[in-house]
């Protein structure tokens, strides 16, 4: 590492000093144009092995120096490169062909690969070296904005947090909505936050029917194929890449200071009359305060919890890497060391990876290869967050004596402890461990010309542990004793996949592929738990949980289950101008019952390559016309195991006043429930313009999916709350737009755009009674699967609406409800206010599904510079903020967000006037609600690629030094007018976050500045 920066520093000394002389020899000049004879500008123009050259005029002119036995390169973007030997000419002019490789590059279709031109599925792709322009902590954060189709949101910059993916929008009530990752053809079932996205080459997003068939029921909320780095045949490569950068909090939480809260607490009395109006005396301040409160008031003192709980964070990247071959056998190995310290203390994420990657030749007809990951990690504070403490706490409190010991009771306030307790070193214990091994392993076989045998095994095992242990100093136990737990998961998962493929061309204008496939996936999941109280000695922690005084819980479970599936595809294309592609695939699920264990999933596309058609052959400015037509239906598995069937419980009864236990029946089954169904027709335009200016994609689709996997309720005189069933009918229809750009090309500077808009509508079709409300659920026809139902809050009563506020029973400051609702005589509900709030008047507010969603990336490159930034935004989504519900109670007794609250000298219509006397504001949930649309500047990235003249110097094939600033801007209105943290949330629940909700204990958005180096050997 010292020899590297050595390097890298005598780098820039030469680079300082380097004056860049042209190589001695004679003058040569020409002109270069396209095929039609129309001059180019802008064409690079080098001598090959040196950084010597010059770059075309308007007029398409060069000039430059060259010794006798040059070879100049021509390179233009959109055209194929070209060499000319010089010899003893002194003028040399070109033409450049347009180069079609972005037509024929290939994209990986899911058991095989095929050209771009080929495609009749609907596949967004991200290339690897997008990936790498983001310091990112799991590869699907690499989706975000970046893919048509693909929502990813993330709640919170909690170190080793996850993204959540939504393909074309959610589908299921109780099924899952995740879409299927496979992994150098394996598919997952545990998700792929274990893998470093530096191995990542592609990634590709199957989004419809015909593209997501191939993968049956496990594809049915779309499918994300990761394609990691191989070898190839060449000298071998040596790569470093390496980044550390800061974290810091983006902006301040708005709580109160001290003298904030003292007007706010006196506030909250004067509404009801325990303060009294006028001029702030210490005498009035003595009846409401303590005496140490009084006094930091007098003194001006406050204490800022928020900023004791948050640090200067700390993220690292380091990747070493060894890639290359021969003819018989390639090789990609790779060991990397990521590190996140979060800004809020005790919460970190560090992650152990190595992979290796073979592919080897045994003869001309047998390949074999392996893929193997190995990774492990520790993670800090997954479900631990000491700030919810810290927003609360009376910052008039002494949170120190007077020895400078740490005081566990600021104030005599008897349910609030010091905040800073819950960081002492040991007094809060939350540590995950993870340890997987994920290999792909392959035998090919080319039984004859054109058909080949492939047989796919993956190994997958992952062993993780969590252990929790919380001190009698902390506010969960105030002095009481010390809690601890730990559990254990151990999964295997294991796929064996055997592949047929079979192609040939007839007559050089007729081309068939076809595909069959048998596949066995099966997984074993075993779980252990245990938690204790009274723990005798706090540094064992939850090591030596037997020593506990009282075993509180203690449990051990096993999940298996297992698919068995058939595929049949045939792609075939008449001159590469008429295209279709025919999927059928059978899976038989263990998940379901006895008599519907088997699903059949067809899909039929069609597409047309319209700029092979002679009625456009003569259009010069388009590069590719293709229509894509598409049909078909997909399964969906993602319910829990055993779900089908009748499950006991256990239960305890006395016995001669001796506990004793049984089972009893815990749950009804359903040997008829069968797949949910979800069939998509999808249409899609793709184009290039002008040289491939101008390229982009245009997509519609409508999914419809039936026989929803959904909870059925019975009258609770069953003993049954209710069983799963097949009920009610979604859909979501959507467009997408994916269009990249080459906005200017000249002179050495290029500007490129790439820019993606998705927008889907869900709505439900049909619930369990058909087309009728299920208001109980909160599940309304029309709407989107989840919505937020309240009551409307339309301002706060002001003093000249007191007497309308009193036929309500409310008072002038407090929340002025929208009456929407009323009954008639016979109690039928009608529309219209009827001078009463309840129930009748709750309303569907939003939904936490956008309206639209944009990324946008800009790339600038000028000779060796290069600069980009990265727009994402979110528009028309509701949130629900149980931050707000927590930290803004309104009640002048703990510590409040610095909001806009209503006092007769300020009548705003934003937040009510505090109130001592209710814990929470009347009506209270209608202030959660917000807008949640923002914009994010995700990424600011410059780059420097040092002259290979220097790299030789240093023995480096080529340099590059980069920086980068991580969501430097958030504008939302949530954050800048009603003290929110970040509006960005899941669509769907995840573990302790309800779908749309901005959590309690999120942590802050942050600013991440970065500086790199790209090194290779």
């Amino acid at each position: 590492m010292k020899q590297l920066l050595q390097k890298v520093l005598l780098g820039f000394t030469v680079l300082l000093s380097w004056q860049f002389a042209q190589a001695q020899g004679r003058a040569i000049s020409g002109k270069v144009s396209d095929t039609g004879g129309s001059p180019l500008p802008g064409v690079s123009v080098t001598v090959k092995g040196t950084t010597q050259g010059a770059i075309t005029d308007a007029a398409g002119k060069f000039s430059t120096q060259v010794a006798n036995n040059a070879i100049l390169v021509f390179s233009y973007i959109g055209y194929k490169a070209q060499e000319v030997k010089v010899g003893s000419q002194s003028t040399v002019d070109v033409s450049l062909e347009d180069d079609a490789a972005s037509l024929n590059e290939v994209v990986v279709v899911g058991y095989g690969s095929q050209k771009k031109s080929q495609l009749t599925g609907s596949i967004s792709s991200v290339s690897g070296k997008e990936i790498a322009e983001l310091p990112i902590t799991n590869a699907r954060q690499a989706l975000q904005g970046r893919a048509a189709g693909v929502d990813v949101t993330q709640a919170g910059s909690k170190p080793g947090g996850g993204a959540q993916i939504r393909i074309r929008g959610r589908r299921s009530f109780n099924a899952s909505n995740d879409p299927l990752y496979v992994v150098d053809g394996i598919p997952l079932s545990s998700g792929i936050d274990d893998i470093n996205p530096s191995d990542i080459t592609s990634m590709e997003v199957l989004k419809d029917a015909s593209a997501t068939a191939i993968y049956g029921s496990r594809g049915s909320n779309g499918v994300v194929i990761i394609t990691t780095k191989r070898g190839k045949a060449g000298k071998t490569q040596i790569s470093w890449d390496s980044y550390v950068g800061a974290n810091a909090v983006l902006g301040k939480t708005g709580v109160m200071n001290g003298e904030q809260f003292a007007e706010y607490k006196r506030e909250s009395r004067r509404s009801v009359g325990q303060y009294p109006l006028g001029t702030v005396t210490e005498a009035d301040d003595a009846k409401i305060f303590e005496p140490r409160e009084v006094a930091n008031i007098k003194a001006g003192t406050s204490t800022d919890y928020v900023d004791a709980m948050l640090r200067g964070g700390t993220i690292q990247s380091h990747q070493l890497g060894f890639s290359g071959g021969d003819a018989k056998t390639n090789f990609n190995i790779s060991g990397n060391l990521f590190q996140d310290i979060g800004v809020i203390k005790k919460q970190d994420f560090t992650r152990y990876t190595f992979r290796v990657n073979i592919d080897h030749k045994l003869n001309n007809k047998l390949k074999i290869g392996i893929s193997s990951l190995f990774v492990g990690s520790k993670r800090n504070g997954e479900f631990y967050n000491p700030m919810g403490g810290a927003f609360q706490e009376n910052p008039l409190g002494k949170p120190f004596n007077d020895d400078g010991t740490l005081s566990f009771l600021p104030t005599n306030d008897g349910l609030r402890t010091n905040p800073l307790a819950e960081i002492v070193d040991g007094a809060q214990v939350d540590e995950t461990k993870r340890y997987r091994t994920f290999n792909s392993i392959y035998g090919e076989w080319d039984i004859a010309k054109g058909l080949k045998y492939r047989v796919n095994f993956g190994p997958d095992f992952t062993f993780g542990r969590n252990g929790r242990f919380t001190g009698a100093f902390t506010n969960a136990n105030r002095g009481g004793n010390a809690t601890g737990s730990t559990s254990e998961e151990i999964r295997l998962n294991y796929t064996v996949e055997n592949i047929l493929t079979y192609n040939k061309t007839f007559k050089a204008i007729h081309n068939l592929n076809v595909t069959a496939l048998q596949s066995y996936q099966k997984e074993r999941l075993e779980g252990t738990s245990i938690s204790v109280n009274g723990v005798p000695a706090e540094t064992q922690q939850y090591y030596r949980l037997g020593d506990a005084s009282q075993i509180t819980g203690a449990n051990t479970g096993l999940t298996e289950w297992a698919l068995l599936s058939y595929m049949g595809r045939v792609n075939y294309d008449y001159k590469e101008k008429y295209l279709i592609t025919a999927t059928l695939r059978a899976d038989g699920s263990s998940r379901f019952g006895a008599n519907t264990k088997w699903g059949y999933f067809p899909s039929v596309a069609f597409g047309w390559n319209i700029t092979k058609e002679n009625f456009l052959k003569d259009v010069k400015f388009i590069d590719q016309l293709k229509l894509r037509l598409s049909y078909g239906t997909i399964g969906n598995t993602g319910i829990n195991p055993y779900q089908t069937q009748a499950l006991l419980g256990r239960t305890s009864y006395a016995w001669d006043n001796t506990p004793a236990y049984g089972y009893r029946p815990g749950s009804i089954g359903n040997p008829d429930l069968k797949w949910e169904n979800s069939t998509t027709a999808n249409a899609g335009l793709d184009f290039s313009l002008f040289g491939s200016k101008i390229s982009g994609t245009l997509e519609v689709y409508e999914t419809n999916t039936t026989d929803l996997l959904a909870p059925q309720p019975l009258p609770t005189s069953t003993g049954f709350g209710g069983f799963t069933t097949n009920i009610g009918q979604t859909r979501n229809r959507g467009i997408e737009l994916t269009l990249g750009t080459t906005n200017i090309d000249r002179g050495g500077f290029v500007w490129t755009t790439d820019f993606i808009f998705n927008k889907n509508k869900e709505a439900i079709i049909e619930l369990a009674n058909g087309k009728v409300d299920d208001i109980a659920a909160g599940r309304f026809i029309g709407e989107p699967l989840t919505v937020f139902y309240d009551l409307k809050k339309i301002g706060i009563w002001q003093k000249d609406q007191a007497d309308e506020a009193a036929k309500y029973g409310d008072k002038v400051g407090q929340i002025r409800i929208e009456d929407i609702k009323g009954r008639d005589a016979a109690g039928n509900l009608i529309d219209g206010p009827d001078g009463k709030i309840n129930a009748d008047d709750r309303q569907i507010l939003g939904s936490a599904v956008p309206n639209f969603v944009i990324g946008m990336t800009n790339r600038f490159t000028y000779k060796s510079f290069d600069f980009s930034f990265f727009l994402y935004a979110r528009a028309g989504q509701f949130i629900r903020s149980r931050f707000h519900n927590d930290f803004n109670q309104l009640a002048g007794r703990y510590n409040n967000l610095n909001i806009n609250y209503w006092t007769p000298n300020n009548p705003t219509n934003e937040f009510p006037q505090p109130v001592v006397t209710q814990e929470f504001p009347k009506y209270n949930s209608s202030l959660l609600y917000f807008d949640g649309s923002f914009i994010k500047v995700r990424n600011i990235n410059l780059g420097y690629n040092v002259p290979s003249a220097i790299c030789s110097k240093m023995k480096m094939e080529s340099l590059r030094i980069f920086t980068s600033i991580q969501q430097p801007f958030i504008f939302a209105q949530y954050r800048s007018k009603y003290k929110g943290i970040d509006p960005e949330t899941y669509v769907d629940g995840e573990t302790g976050v309800g779908g749309g909700d901005v959590n309690a204990n999120v942590s802050p958005a942050i600013r991440t500045i970065t500086f790199g180096l790209n090194v290779k050997f």
